[in-house]
């Protein structure tokens, strides 16, 4: 077929559509859905944070509405889904595991996330814990008392949580559920006894899976976004897309203003030809984790949506320009602004600690009314239902956001 050709405002609808982001939730969600949208998404980043609620609930927030947040345990402990590293750490569809066994097989990829040494080093006692998980069953790291004197700061484990996570690294133990979102780790071969070796996929045939998963998940994708959605490449791709364009696994595109191609998954090639049509209508007003797969990349988020995004949590608070942790926010197919929130549960108090539209957004009477029923419904799931708006950026729009939320 010829190239599809999208204007600007295609291109991001069509993302949004494959991102489960172009419509509001037509109902009430059930469990099921929340496997649906990590299935869509191909990966979920896990992130402790919780100002508001922990990044992989928000995530399914912004898509499914408000849900019970311990449907997405529920489904690790089924074992409908497993952890490992994806993107970063994430929650994947169990079917997937295959596709991420070869970095269990050779761990010494994974950089930080491994060390040989600590495994040369620690081999005795490293083998008395899979000996006692294995006599006694899961543990959590909390199940052993600290020795070595040291204090609990970030990246300071203790020697036996920083065995847990080589062991988990080399897939020798995989995550059997959470308890208060803390790992309990246990056996891989009691989690999947059914497991075998030889059904794992091939190295090129993982990379090539991975890759179209990555362009199915996005919608569209430049060559230069491909290997970031599941850390499979710094830079060009592999295969290159172009050699699945001749295959006839992806199909090339253009978006107007865009020198590079774009490649699109052909599963999606009917919704790339409505949104090249004008018939995708994106109507999501939304609050978006940092880690949602819209935002992560921030290079992408710039060229796709010309916004320019980052997490500044881990920024010294003297040095941020916005906050500890922004949510972007979505309108009706454009990232309009965002809003650094806070959560006060005990005083049931959604604090808006400050709001920033970006420069070209207008200061509607819709966007402040749409903005205001999305706060109330974030807050409600938070169960902090008052929301408290302190300052914005235009200033203006905060009497016109109070009003509406009035």
């Amino acid at each position: 077929m010829d190239t599809i050709q999208l204007s600007l405002p295609a291109a991001r609808a069509l993302q949004l559509a494959a991102q489960g982001l172009l419509k509001p939730p037509r109902k009430k969600a059930v469990k099921q859905d929340v496997l649906a949208a990590i299935r869509q998404m191909g990966v979920l980043q896990i992130d402790t944070i919780h100002v508001v609620a922990r990044s992989p609930y928000l995530v399914l927030w912004s898509r499914l509405g408000s849900y019970p947040q311990s449907w997405l345990e529920e489904l690790l402990e089924e074992r409908q889904l497993f952890e490992y590293w994806a993107h970063e750490a994430s929650f994947l569809p169990i079917e997937d595991y295959g596709l991420f066994r070869h970095r269990m097989i050779d761990p010494g990829s994974m950089g930080w996330k491994y060390s040989a040494k600590w495994m040369q080093e620690h081999r005795a006692t490293i083998e008395k814990l899979l000996e006692h998980i294995r006599d006694n069953g899961p543990v959590r790291s909390a199940d052993f008392k600290r020795t070595d004197g040291k204090g609990g700061g970030w990246w300071e484990w203790k020697p036996e949580k920083r065995s847990l996570e080589v062991l988990f690294t080399d897939g020798r133990l995989m995550i059997a559920k959470r308890h208060n979102f803390h790992r309990i780790y246990d056996l891989a071969e009691r989690i999947l006894p059914d497991w075998d070796d030889a059904r794992m996929p091939s190295n090129d045939a993982t990379q090539r899976t991975l890759l179209l998963k990555a362009v199915q998940a996005l919608g569209l994708a430049k060559a230069s976004w491909m290997g970031d959605y599941f850390r499979t490449a710094k830079s060009r791709p592999s295969p290159d897309p172009e050699t699945l364009v001749a295959d006839g696994s992806l199909l090339r595109a253009s978006v107007e203003g865009w020198q590079q191609p774009v490649y699109i998954h052909p599963d999606h090639q009917e919704l790339a030809l409505a949104a090249a049509a004008g018939l995708l209508k994106p109507t999501t007003t939304s609050l978006l984790s940092p880690f949602d797969p819209l935002v992560w990349d921030r290079k992408r988020a710039l060229e796709l949506f010309n916004f320019d995004y980052r997490l500044e949590c881990y920024t010294p608070e003297a040095r941020r320009s916005y906050g500890y942790f922004t949510l972007p926010i979505l309108h009706r197919g454009a990232l309009v602004g965002r809003l650094d929130a806070k959560a006060h549960r005990s005083e049931g108090v959604f604090e808006v600690k400050a709001l920033y539209l970006e420069a070209a957004t207008r200061q509607t009477q819709r966007l402040a009314t749409e903005l205001a029923a999305t706060l109330q419904r974030c807050a409600d799931w938070h169960g902090t239902p008052q929301v408290v708006v302190n300052t914005c950026t235009p200033r203006a729009f905060r009497n016109m956001l109070k009003a509406a939320l009035a």
